[in-house]
């Protein structure tokens, strides 16, 4: 089983992005203790060489959903600022499950049914007797598409086929790109203040008792 988690310093100063980066350390930390499987899948760098404005990762093992539940919310990194001197010492990230990158769906012409079929409408005597147009459906997705612009069927078969790979393409981009813009919306999401989880450096892995606002 395997879980996907987006940590995000929000829009927050680079102590922010530099506290990302202790947490995960200490989440990665955590899951090595249970025999989880970390894996970095995709990430941001912060301002500052060895911090990180975002990162998501994938969390594999059987107790890979209640781990990842431990962790979710607004984390809360208590250190001074290793960049300049500020009574502040509480930085927030937010983590949120969510969707994976979305992956590319393999094209095969075997997945696609092919029909001949009547041209339809005026276009002469050959184009009315002879079945050269060709009715074509990508049974994965159930894109189908008619194409009868040419008078051989082996033209219009092919064109058919490169039509139905666009529209495959296509949807594969516009699942990619809602799955990004989710992700980045968990970034507008950090909310400063009354953390689920604490944690300090040197110190073990605390949670801390959701309080209502």
């Amino acid at each position: 089983m395997s879980v996907h988690l987006m940590l995000s310093a929000g829009r927050g100063p680079q102590e922010c992005a530099w506290a990302l980066a202790r947490l995960l350390g200490r989440l990665e930390s955590d899951a090595a203790r249970r025999k989880l499987r970390i894996r970095r899948v995709e990430t941001v760098p912060g301002e500052r060489p060895g911090t990180f404005r975002s990162v998501l990762i994938e969390i594999t093992g059987a107790d890979a959903e209640t781990f990842a539940a431990s962790w979710t919310g607004t984390l809360c990194w208590q250190a001074p600022s290793p960049y300049r001197r500020v009574p502040r010492k509480n930085w927030y990230v937010i983590a949120q499950p969510c969707e994976p990158g979305v992956a590319s769906t393999e094209f095969a012409e075997e997945d696609v049914e092919i029909v001949a079929c009547r041209t339809g409408g005026p276009g002469g005597q050959h184009r009315n007797k002879a079945s050269t147009a060709v009715r074509a459906t990508h049974r994965p997705t159930g894109h189908v598409v008619v194409v009868d612009t040419e008078r051989q069927f082996s033209l219009n078969r092919r064109i058919a086929i490169r039509l139905l790979r666009e529209r495959v393409e296509q949807d594969d981009e516009a699942a990619a790109r809602s799955a990004t813009t989710d992700r980045w919306r968990i970034h507008d999401e950090l909310v400063r203040g009354n953390p689920t989880r604490v944690e300090r450096p040197g110190t073990p892995t605390r949670t801390s008792p959701r309080r209502n606002p």
